[in-house]
């Protein structure tokens, strides 16, 4: 018997591959001064599905248009997109928030209308208008914690854009002649977060921290009555209490007193009759009020799932089971704790915990009054956190149904800002650090077998999600509405109420 020939294998195409990596990349490069310069000259932020592109490097750029498949089940092809960015360019167009993904889609759907042409007539509200300043309004963080210390980086990378804040300055405790040095430093310098994306630069003569061109004044004090806002040239300010010291009418307004200080948001549930906001839900609650709450990381990342959920299928009663990362408010060691069980280690133990989210979703989303209970289990994480909703729902409904819905409102929804959507068998917590939504639907996770009792997993980041919702909230706090384009259409299912509403400038 004959040896059997050697099988021949095709070469692999090392060339190909790589060479089209490098198109793109190319691609991308060219597409960062086009991103900034609208964003910068014409207070435009462009997205990709919801995520802003300023300041994005070429990369994070491929990663986005790679991203979208797990979206809608199609990967961005840079070479359609490149050429919408450099339409923009050519119009002379107003502050606005445009989605290069939408207006791609819509644009490859006609056959009518030249790019040019079809620009011009989606964004027609904003064309011709000008680019024209959003008046900026001054911001002071009270308090400059895990928190406060995102805030600043947040406002800090969007000062000059469209959303028309300006971190002013911030208040702290002083603890000695190198204090601010060592604000700095943590600003500089996070083992969660990583580092500050740009420069640093501290004058410890004038006590001021300048960061990527932003002159923050740091004033040292132990109570809101302590500082002169004015004689630092602040004017008509909102105040952000992120030290959770004051949390009623009474104590929050003392910051009213001042001279300077306009509103004052507070990072925390806020109780008695202050409304506490969860935006994209009960953002209207704000309204004129000169006190406000953005409620707590939980509340904010569960509340438009189930706010959506419930707008939909009908919510009969539920449970919330939240796995939270372990905060300051632990003990690291077995130690006296007030609480009971949060005097035992935080980086040792699972510690039972309560949590008044239940409660919460209510003050935001009255619908749900009285039908949700909820839980809390601590757990030796620095960050991101994970709620279970175990439902019970008014009508039967299967995984894909459930899970088509949930994706449709992450992507084309009043809600789109604060619902994400992943899709995948490999996703643990540390994937969602740094996760800009208020609130990720693991749809591998989901359970729901046509049946009306289902489970759903929301990821959250509880520290960098919830400063991305206190900063919408500051966002309409300040009176400014930047449109976005293309207007939103629902998704199937056919939403209704919140779920039908179109959002303004992501965060």
């Amino acid at each position: 018997m004959s040896e059997p020939a050697d099988r021949v294998s095709e070469p692999v195409d090392i060339v190909g591959p790589f060479t089209a990596w490098t198109d793109r990349e190319s691609l991308a490069e060219q597409m960062i001064p086009l991103v900034g310069a609208l964003y910068r000259r014409r207070n435009v932020v462009t997205t990709i599905h919801g995520r802003r592109l300023p300041g994005r490097s070429a990369n994070d750029l491929l990663k986005l248009h790679r991203f979208a498949r797990h979206l809608d089940g199609v990967e961005l092809d840079p070479s359609e997109i490149a050429p919408v960015l450099e339409g923009l360019t050519r119009l002379d167009l107003g502050p606005a928030v445009i989605d290069l993904a939408d207006l791609n889609e819509r644009f490859r759907a006609q056959e009518e209308q030249g790019l040019d042409d079809f620009l011009r007539r989606e964004l027609a509200e904003v064309v011709g208008v000008g680019a024209f300043a959003v008046p900026p309004t001054d911001v002071v963080l009270f308090g400059f914690g895990r928190i406060g210390r995102l805030l600043a980086r947040i406002l800090v990378s969007r000062a000059g854009g469209a959303s028309g804040l300006r971190l002013r300055a911030i208040v702290v405790r002083g603890s000695g002649s190198d204090d601010i040095v060592k604000r700095a430093s943590l600003l500089r310098r996070d083992s969660v977060h990583g580092p500050f994306d740009g420069t640093i630069v501290v004058d410890e003569a004038a006590q001021t921290i300048t960061a990527n061109g932003t002159v923050i004044a740091l004033v040292h004090a132990d109570d809101p009555g302590q500082v002169d806002y004015a004689s630092l040239g602040i004017s008509d300010a909102i105040l952000v209490d992120n030290t959770g010291k004051w949390r009623d009418r009474v104590g929050l307004e003392r910051h009213l007193l001042n001279r300077g200080i306009r509103r004052v948001l507070l990072t925390a549930p806020g109780k008695g009759d202050i409304p506490n906001v969860v935006h994209g839900v009960n953002t209207n609650d704000i309204g004129d009020e000169a006190i406000v709450a953005a409620a707590s990381c939980t509340t904010n990342a569960v509340t438009p799932v189930l706010a959506a959920i419930d707008e939909e299928f009908g919510v009969e009663h539920g449970h919330i089971e939240t796995v939270h990362s372990f905060t300051n408010d632990q003990n690291l060691t077995d130690n006296f704790h007030p609480e009971g069980r949060r005097g035992r280690s935080a980086v040792l133990n699972l510690v039972l915990a309560e949590t008044g989210a239940a409660k919460a979703v209510a003050k935001a989303y009255p619908a749900l009054a009285g039908k949700l209970t909820g839980n809390a289990i601590r757990v030796p994480t620095p960050d991101v956190s994970i709620a279970v909703l175990t439902l019970r729902l008014e009508r039967p409904v299967t995984r894909d149904e459930l899970n088509s819905f949930l994706r449709g409102v992450s992507l084309r929804s009043g809600l789109h800002r604060q619902v994400d959507y992943v899709d995948s068998p490999e996703i643990v917590s540390s994937d969602q650090l740094g996760a800009r939504k208020a609130g990720v639907v693991d749809g591998r996770a989901t359970i729901a077998d046509g049946t009306p009792s289902v489970v759903v997993y929301v990821w959250y980041d509880n520290e960098y999600g919830y400063s991305r919702q206190v900063v919408r909230v500051l966002e309409s706090m300040t009176g400014v509405r930047i449109s976005s384009y293309p207007a939103r259409v629902p998704s199937a299912p056919q939403p209704r109420g919140l779920l039908s509403a179109a959002g303004s400038a992501p965060s």
